[in-house]
């Protein structure tokens, strides 16, 4: 992956040692001895200083032969290193680009950041035993990041723009891991040491050097070693940016999971956008070089984004034809956390639920324009379904709701968020509110099952589907399994109301608001049953089978496991 080595690494090329047995938590640049504080210790009261040193002792031992015992009884080899790493940079990248695989060098990389890679790509591989590899091996990570990020944050690679990249890199990947893990203790990890990457970020000054200097790019006839050598100057700055920015999409993901606001302010993020993806995946620095001088110039900030999200109908607008999948998934997770900051009513500084609805139907049209491929179209609008889910419920505490209307014991959300009181799950599923979730739950089962088998597994994709899960469940234990819906949904329609002032002021919500069938079906109004206009769909047939959806995704993504055992108290109790 690098320009001396290939892309499948032969046996015994990683730069771990022989054994596991030095593979220590100690052993990853963590602080390295006790200093002379022998006086303070023999001061401990009634003369147990010699007791309590030899008890530390012991409990340092133990934690330590704990972890790297799990990872050797695992029989973790070279060749299984080797493995998860390729299929970390062929499987999971593609979908989460946040390393540059061309500029890629194993002997470069700090122990924790590989490891956490080699966890990812362990979910990409067939064995069973995948599973407890990756898991011994994402503890020996976060064990190190956990007791050694005061010498980590110190390090710098020979490119990096900043010190302590790749703790920042390695915490974002093993947070990504254990979020999404069938392992309960892990994803609870997830969800109480997230924040601390934007602290490290911060702390390091990440968000002040992001930018490579056009002044430093090099002429079409240098030399091929300066060429090699900004190409990777460039990738390591591009690197630090798009870390900070999945930073925030992966603050999106467990605040959701966890039923609590983002640990920050999404639209004050004043990072610039990534690059185009066809320059992040160039293979040589010839070919970024060319890309580079035909890349438009744009100075434009999330925030800035956010911002003409928000103006008024007829000046704000999104930029048409500049935002990358990535960009787009960044201000979505924007978008949510503004959905979630107005779940409870009306906040200081909290946009409207109908200046939300605007800025959603804004970011619907950027994503059906912007020149991105079908499957990252897929992908966005998958993620845009579930917000629009959430911004007509909750559907966190319509889970909560569920569960505790029928006793069920549920571990898919975290936290201990109380019951919203006076909700009754009957009346809800008829009103119009419940009919938009409905439209925007089965737009999220046909993107699912849509989504080519490569690109089937991205981040969001066990949240959204539990979301549309849920709003089935409920209709169908309100009575409502068979459902009447327009053929052709009108996505601006469903959004708007005819009081919306939005529908009057701006364009957005079309001409057709009062009598489209997208509107008369949110209305309640009945919609002929064999028409053009109408089609009939069974709930209680879809959640059998989203019970095979989430089935495929828990082989890789574990959180899903948890979600289809719910969904199987659910159905029992629709028959």
């Amino acid at each position: 992956m690098s320009t001396d080595t290939t892309s499948h690494m032969p046996v015994g090329t990683l730069p771990f040692p022989q054994g596991l047995e030095q593979f220590t938590p100690t052993s990853l640049d963590s602080p390295t001895s006790f200093d002379d504080r022998g006086s303070a210790i023999k001061a401990i009261p009634n003369g147990g200083g010699h007791q309590a040193v030899h008890g530390v002792s012991k409990m340092i031992s133990n934690l330590s032969s704990s972890i790297t015992a799990e990872a050797e009884a695992t029989s973790i080899t070279s060749v299984f290193l080797d493995e998860c790493l390729h299929m970390f940079f062929v499987r999971f990248i593609p979908t989460f680009p946040v390393l540059h695989r061309s500029t890629f060098v194993f002997r470069e990389c700090t122990h924790p950041l590989l490891i956490s890679a080699i966890a990812i790509g362990s979910l990409y591989l067939g064995p069973k035993d995948s599973i407890a590899k990756g898991e011994a091996l994402w503890r020996l990570s976060h064990t190190a990041i956990a007791t050694s990020w005061q010498s980590l944050i110190t390090h710098r690679g020979p490119n990096d723009p900043c010190n302590g990249l790749q703790l920042v890199l390695a915490a974002l990947l093993g947070q990504v891991y254990a979020a999404l893990s069938k392992n309960r203790v892990l994803r609870t990890t997830s969800q109480i040491f997230h924040a601390l990457g934007f602290s490290w970020a911060r702390h390091c000054g990440m968000y002040d050097n992001d930018t490579y200097s056009m002044d430093d790019l090099p002429a079409l006839d240098a030399s091929p070693a300066e060429k090699d050598r900004q190409w990777k100057i460039w990738a390591a700055h591009e690197i630090q940016r798009r870390v900070l920015l999945a930073q925030y999409i992966l603050d999106g993901l467990v605040s959701s999971a966890s039923g609590n606001p983002t640990s920050t302010r999404h639209a004050a993020n004043q990072l610039g956008l990534p690059c185009d993806e066809s320059l992040f995946e160039a293979s040589t620095a010839d070919e970024w070089l060319i890309k580079m001088r035909s890349q438009p110039k744009q100075n434009v900030s999330f925030r800035s984004i956010f911002r003409s999200l928000f103006l008024p109908a007829d000046i704000g607008r999104l930029p048409e034809h500049t935002l990358t999948s990535f960009s787009l998934r960044v201000i979505l997770e924007g978008v949510q956390s503004l959905v979630s900051d107005s779940t409870d009513g009306p906040s200081v500084g909290v946009p409207t639920r109908s200046e939300i609805r605007r800025a959603l139907a804004q970011v619907h049209e950027s994503i059906t324009k912007n020149t991105i491929s079908s499957a990252e179209t897929l992908e966005a609008l998958l993620r845009w379904h579930s917000i629009c889910l959430d911004a007509a419920t909750d559907s966190s505490m319509l889970c909560r709701h569920l569960c505790a209307r029928y006793n069920i014991a549920q571990h898919v959300l975290g936290g201990s968020r109380g019951l919203k009181a006076g909700l009754d799950l009957v009346a809800w599923a008829k009103t119009e509110d419940a009919r938009r979730a409905l439209l925007h739950a089965v737009a999220i089962q046909d993107i699912v099952e849509q989504l080519p088998r490569g690109r089937a597994h991205v981040l969001h994709m066990p949240s959204s589907l539990f979301a549309a899960a849920t709003v089935y469940s409920v209709f169908s234990l309100a009575g409502h399994t068979t459902v009447n819906l327009p053929r052709v949904v009108d996505w601006k329609d469903a959004l708007f109301t005819e009081v919306d002032p939005c529908v009057i002021l701006g364009d957005l919500a079309g001409t057709s608001a009062g009598s489209s069938t997208t509107r008369r079906f949110v209305r309640g109004e009945k919609l002929s049953g064999s028409g053009y206009e109408s089609l009939t769909r069974n709930l209680l047939y879809e959640l059998n089978s989203m019970q095979k959806l989430f089935r495929c995704l828990s082989s890789q993504w574990g959180v899903a496991y948890d979600m289809e055992s719910l969904l199987n108290s659910w159905i029992s109790l629709c028959h």
